[in-house]
């Protein structure tokens, strides 16, 4: 049987990609509720639609009975391990790291400049045609921690070298050492809290990131710091944030939030010293050719039979 592989993007327009495969293009749809595009019995190779719903990334997924691959073309697999009971065992789930890093890094250092320079503030004041000088915080010399030290937290660092930071201390899951210095791990942020200037957030969400930024730690953060997520929304406790961001102490910009969308009339809108951007770290133009090269590459070697790149479990496994 000629394995089958659904991509969200037309074919035609990936080059590269193998031959022996039969390919497929589903995207969900606009509103969701696409025909799919052939028996999902028959689909080996699945692509998650990019910048969908939840349910309709996830709704073939009970359905594909013989599905080998599941590669999402985002750097969070959250939505899809919510749903892993769904796929048969064995199959290699992946995410797509080299993908989102540029454009997710771009918009990290864009938020925490715009935060600190009162870009915001010129934005309205424009809208207002009046005139508002004044004196506003600089990104140099200032002490960055950054909360998820993978490919994103990395490109993030490499945006900041050249504003002359006075230190990026990096923290992850576990310890290691990078070129650049030492990576810390989770078990030490509360010590390094109280340094930071500026606290960036790339970490994926998983059950320990959960809530990670809670009463706790934002208490641990000096007077005057900025939160900037660019991770997941619930790894920040909103309730927690809410009340400091009233109080003035902290200040905050959150390309994701939780809830997200955020609803109309949410508190979160309003709230002092805030700048929210509507989860849009990763789609620009940066996006289509390198999710292009990945898939070439991940199919390339499917068919040949090589490892994958970016797996992040196999159904069934032990720790699945």
């Amino acid at each position: 049987m000629t394995a089958e592989v659904w991509l969200p993007i037309p074919p035609d327009e990936i080059e590269g990609l193998p031959d022996g495969p039969r390919y497929l293009f589903w995207d969900g749809g606009d509103d969701g509720d696409q025909d799919f595009p052939g028996d999902p019995a028959r689909c080996a190779f699945y692509v998650v639609p990019y910048m969908k719903r939840q349910p309709v990334r996830v709704r073939p997924l009970e359905r594909l009975s013989h599905v080998q691959v599941v590669q999402t073309l985002t750097a969070g697999v959250d939505d899809v391990m919510a749903e892993v009971s769904a796929i048969p065992p064995g199959v290699r789930l992946c995410n797509a790291r080299g993908v989102h890093e540029a454009s997710t890094a771009e918009l990290a250092l864009t938020l925490t400049l715009a935060s600190l320079r009162g870009v915001p503030g010129f934005v309205r004041a424009q809208d207002q045609g009046e005139w508002r000088g004044g004196f506003r915080p600089a990104l140099a010399d200032k002490n960055v921690l950054v909360v998820g030290y993978g490919a994103i937290g990395a490109a993030i660092e490499d945006r900041l070298v050249p504003f002359e930071v006075a230190r990026v201390a990096r923290v992850a899951r576990s310890a290691r050492t990078t070129e650049r210095g030492p990576v810390h791990p989770l078990a030490e942020l509360p010590a390094l809290l109280p340094e930071a200037d500026v606290v960036i957030l790339s970490t994926p969400l998983t059950e320990d990131t959960r809530h990670l930024v809670n009463a706790g730690f934002l208490a641990r953060m000096k007077d005057g710091a900025l939160l900037v997520n660019v991770a997941r929304g619930p790894v920040v406790d909103t309730g927690a944030l809410l009340a400091e961001l009233e109080t003035g102490r902290l200040t905050a910009a959150l390309d994701v939030t939780d809830p997200e969308p955020l609803p109309p009339g949410h508190p979160l809108w309003q709230a002092p010293g805030v700048l929210i951007s509507p989860h849009v770290g990763g789609p620009t133009s940066a996006f289509l050719p390198r999710a292009k090269r990945l898939l070439a590459d991940q199919l390339t070697r499917f068919v040949n039979q090589e490892p994958l790149r970016n797996v992040i479990l196999t159904t069934g496994a032990p720790g699945a």
